[in-house]
């Protein structure tokens, strides 16, 4: 019997059936395509062991005059810059104490200790720092009250509750000697609110559609999950989160030191005091911010843009002598993203795209629409590779490579179609540029945290997709790989080495492709197959002998199952497992097996540490088999 190539087009086709997309692939996961053949993609690595707090979403990497790479690390409960795999607190600080105003109560055989501090301003899993308190005259000792408590309940606005700890972070209980309250120089210094992990969605009588979902339940509540915006200025660092105020971090200072307020700089004038989006304008210096509170009002302003003068991050007072503005943007209800195209800023309301173009003096900056009825799934939804800006909408996906174009997805079905809308603010988007890529993560229907990611290849025009856990992702400017955020406190080297190495113990990624099905004239009669040629190579393996499973999932007819490798008359599909050995590239062997079926598909795994594949175009030894099953 002849050989015949099985060779498939590049990339995911989610838009048909399995039979309907004969030639093309149909799952992937945790594979790439490269010259229209498909390999795993690379492994992943733990920056270091150490971790942070809270979920990040936002991650920015410079470097400073002095040459130092810091990475900025956004979560709902902290801010830090990273600094050789070390995560250092900059999180502002909200209000300090006077002396005396905190005082402490514990209760025998309990660790909860309640805080007394008039109008506290503070909200659960908020962080404060007591300093100068004294022992309550027990196990509660000034060792034990003079560090950072993450608050555990909170009982009104004049008091909450914190559970003691030592040095260390064992918890400590109180005993019947601790009847202080602190002493009169206790000060207690509270960093800015933390914020939602998640996205908690609308609930009520107007939530979603008649009688279904939270529809009817009572409650009208919609609280947005922390998202954090940060850009350059210069060297130092411009940030804030979403309905927030502005905040600076002057890199000169080093990383012990904490963010402060714009509005606290030299020479600061009208400073916004609420915004969702901080932005720097790479050419011409100016400093934004997107959804902001007017001059003379302390009320946000979603659709507003205000800029402040240029090269003066503190001065936002329009003046004759000055180009500070702002201007208000039509289309939409807010507006949600900002980015820097080569010649212009990009800014997406729920809407609309803007282009934002400097005119200088006396108009500064002025917004020509880009497009219409367009929409974006999220702040970070969006980004600009290849000189092409890429996002995600509420049910598709789009471009703009000088006018607004819907983005044609062979797997736009599948996605949309099991999208979690609910938690639509999670979406991220990045790029990778090594690999020509342009990546999305997602929660899937049901999931509340990033389950799902789809990949855009936009050299070869082609999609692809699998699962993989990220909360934040950036691209390899200046550093050696791409970084990720995972949902438990680290930061990820992408494509680093083959394997799993989260943990710092390399683990097994599985990584699989399966086909749609083929046939011989169009199904008319059944097939057999006897012989194959893999042509499948493990260059770059670790492991001592790399293997892959390959296997051919027969059919009978379009509406019944694969077969079972257990199946009556031994026709039936059994994997076939092939090894090779370092440092062989491919395999020029002979596979033997028998499957028999009117229809067929391939599919190729790997589940052991230390492997890493490219397939390139097998050969099957096939023939008609008649036409009775």
């Amino acid at each position: 019997m002849p050989y015949k190539k099985v060779q498939f087009k590049a990339g995911v086709d989610r838009e048909n059936t399995r039979y309907a997309a004969e030639g093309s692939w149909y799952e992937t996961e945790k594979v790439r395509f490269r010259r229209g053949l498909p390999q795993k993609i690379g492994g992943w690595e733990r920056l270091s062991a150490n971790t942070y707090l809270g979920v990040a979403r936002s991650l920015h990497n410079w470097a400073t005059l002095s040459l130092q790479n810091l990475v900025s690390v956004g979560t709902n409960l902290k801010y830090y810059i990273e600094r050789g795999g070390a995560y250092n607190d900059i999180t502002p600080i909200r209000a300090t104490t006077a002396a005396g105003d905190v005082t402490f109560a514990a209760v025998n055989g309990d660790a909860t200790i309640t805080i007394t501090d008039t109008a506290h301003g503070a909200v659960v899993n908020d962080f404060v720092t007591f300093s100068g308190a004294v022992s309550l005259g027990g196990n509660i000792t000034a060792a034990v009250l003079n560090q950072e408590y993450q608050i555990a309940t909170k009982v009104n606005d004049n008091s909450y509750t914190i559970e003691a700890k030592d040095t260390s972070g064992s918890t400590v209980t109180a005993s019947a000697g601790d009847s202080g309250n602190g002493g009169s120089s206790t000060v207690g210094t509270y960093q800015i609110n933390t914020g939602n992990e998640i996205e908690v969605p609308f609930t009520g009588w107007g939530a979603g559609t008649w009688s279904s979902g939270t529809w009817g339940t009572g409650g009208t509540t919609l609280a947005g999950m922390r998202l954090y915006s940060q850009a350059n200025f210069g060297e130092d660092l411009f940030f804030l989160h979403r309905n927030g105020a502005l905040f600076y971090w002057d890199a000169s200072n080093g990383v012990t030191t904490r963010g402060v307020l714009v509005s606290s700089l030299g020479g600061a004038a009208q400073v916004p005091t609420v915004a969702n989006i901080a932005f720097v304008s790479d050419v011409f210096r100016f400093a934004f911010c997107f959804g902001v509170n007017a001059v003379g009002s302390s009320a946000l302003d979603p659709m507003l843009l205000r800029w402040s003068d240029q090269e003066d991050i503190a001065d936002w007072n329009p003046t004759a002598t000055n180009q500070a503005g702002s201007l208000s943007l039509s289309e939409g209800t807010e507006i949600v993203q900002a980015i820097q195209a080569r010649q212009e800023v990009l800014v997406w309301t729920d809407a609309a795209m803007y282009g934002l173009q400097y005119l200088g003096a006396p108009l500064v900056w002025g917004a020509t629409l880009l497009g219409s009825n367009t929409t974006i799934a999220s702040p970070n939804a969006a980004v600009y590779s290849n000189n092409i800006a890429y996002w995600m909408g509420t049910s598709k996906f789009y471009y703009y490579d000088g006018t607004v174009k819907t983005l044609p997805c062979s797997v736009r079905s599948y996605v949309f179609d099991d999208f979690n809308s609910d938690q639509a603010q999670q979406v991220i988007c990045g790029s990778n540029e090594e690999f020509d890529e342009i990546w999305w993560f997602y929660c899937s229907s049901g999931v509340t945290r990033n389950d799902r990611y789809v990949v855009y290849n936009y050299v070869e025009n082609i999609w692809y997709y699998g699962t993989l856990s990220r909360s934040a992702w950036m691209d390899s400017d200046l550093r050696d790989f791409p970084m990720a955020a995972t949902f438990d406190g680290k930061l990820i080297n992408q494509e680093k080495g083959v394997d799993d190495n989260e943990t710092g113990t390399p683990a097994a990624i599985t990584a699989s492709i399966t086909s749609s099905q083929f046939d011989l004239d169009d199904g008319d009669r059944f097939m057999l197959i006897n012989k194959m040629l893999p042509d499948l190579t493990f260059e770059g393996s670790t492991a001592g002998s790399p293997s892959a499973t390959v296997s051919l999932l027969p059919l009978q007819d379009s509406g019944s199952g694969y077969y079972s490798p257990a199946s009556v008359g031994g026709n039936d599909s059994a994997a076939v497992t092939r090894t090779a050995t370092t440092p062989i590239e491919a395999f020029t062997g002979i596979v033997d097996t028998r499957v028999r079926g009117r229809q067929m598909s391939f599919k190729l795994e790997s589940t052991a540490a230390g492997v890493t594949w490219k397939l390139g175009v097998p050969r099957l030894q096939m023939r008609p088999d008649g036409r009775r099953g």
